[in-house]
């Protein structure tokens, strides 16, 4: 099986109801994690320092899966001013938390080792991503994963998944 490691859309910060833990570590350990929205490109998965929240729908087409390595917990979403000023009839979906728990490569879900620390998924997780409509996110075969810049999503639709 394929994994990739996965730049999702940074629309937003830690909200001021957010309980931290642990928030030096990488990914920041939460308790309680409230998202606020600076703005949104309309993917359904966001982040802030390797803590992701994605759409409820798209929650439920990946539990589907049966995946291994991940946890959904309840979010607070919140929009900042600025999104207000700038979206002021724009409505979000709801959205909940994602728990990385799994190994990179291994589960379906799991973070790299090093470089950031950032989120891996098995290739069938990816195409219930894409079908449910990210066209903002970055992605990489964790094998060409170098921690630099990733391949543009475009790229990600040449690889040619499989079915």
């Amino acid at each position: 099986m394929r994994f990739y490691v996965l730049l999702p859309e940074v629309a937003g910060h830690f909200g001021s109801e957010t309980i931290f833990i642990d928030q030096v570590a990488r990914p920041p350990i939460l308790a309680r994690f409230h998202y606020e929205f600076e703005g949104w490109q309309g993917d359904p998965i966001v982040e802030t320092m390797r803590c992701y929240i994605v759409t409820k729908a798209l929650r439920d087409r990946i539990l589907s899966l049966s995946p291994t390595g991940v946890a959904f917990l309840e979010a607070k979403v919140s929009k900042s001013e600025e999104f207000i000023e700038r979206h002021p009839n724009r409505v979000l979906p709801d959205f909940t938390w994602l728990q990385v728990k799994g190994a990179g490569g291994l589960d379906d879900f799991g973070y790299t080792k090093e470089s950031g620390h950032c989120i891996v998924v098995s290739e069938r997780v990816l195409k219930i991503i894409l079908e449910v409509g990210a066209t903002f996110l970055e992605a990489v075969e964790l094998c060409n994963w170098k921690g630099a810049k990733v391949a543009t999503l475009e790229k990600i639709h040449r690889l040619k998944l499989r079915s």
